[in-house]
């Protein structure tokens, strides 16, 4: 039987270059998703500093729920890498959603308008877009929101943890990357 192409390629390099090709090893972020290298390549774990209380060894991240609105959990979510806000944590929301107050103090360009169903019914707002938001170690980039009038606090959606599966426990979110 005939080697499948790329066996035979690498072996016909191998021959040609009289070198090993030796496999790259990398770490995935999610076996420490807030961190940096030391000077040496060593990993220095900075989950404490991205608010991140705990991460088991299968990469389940949690983030601890400061309080709930009506049952509803709310987290702390950085934006753009300064300012801290709470945030509702409805798994019902399509996009991200903050109040006008928020837009201001993140200096949000309104980018266009959409019309969203909401539980109050159908509504027109302003959309924009944020350099970043971050909670428990996850940082979604380049991040689509909406402005709601009518909320008094802000919703984190689903584009901001749809890589995960999210699971609400008593005390903490449980992320796990899907």
């Amino acid at each position: 039987m005939k080697p499948y192409l790329p066996i035979q390629l690498l072996t016909t390099l191998f021959v040609i270059t009289t070198s090993t090709l030796t496999p790259a090893v990398s770490n995935a972020q999610i076996d420490l998703p807030c961190f940096m290298r030391d000077a040496n390549g060593n990993l220095i774990d900075l989950g404490k500093l991205c608010g991140i209380s705990k991460q088991n060894s299968s990469g389940v991240i949690t983030i601890p729920i400061k309080r709930r609105v009506y049952n509803t959990p709310v987290i702390d979510v950085t934006f753009n890498g300064k300012r801290t806000f709470e945030m509702v944590v409805d798994t019902g929301a399509s996009v991200v959603t903050i109040t006008p107050k928020m837009a201001k103090a993140l200096a949000l360009k309104p980018e266009g308008t959409a019309t969203m169903d909401t539980a109050n019914g159908t509504v027109d707002v302003p959309l924009g877009r944020l350099g970043s938001a971050a909670a428990g170690g996850i940082v979604a980039n380049n991040l689509l929101v909406a402005v709601s009038p009518s909320l008094s606090i802000g919703l984190l959606g689903h584009n901001f943890y749809q890589d995960y599966d999210l699971t609400i426990k008593q005390d903490v979110i449980e992320l796990h990357l899907r």
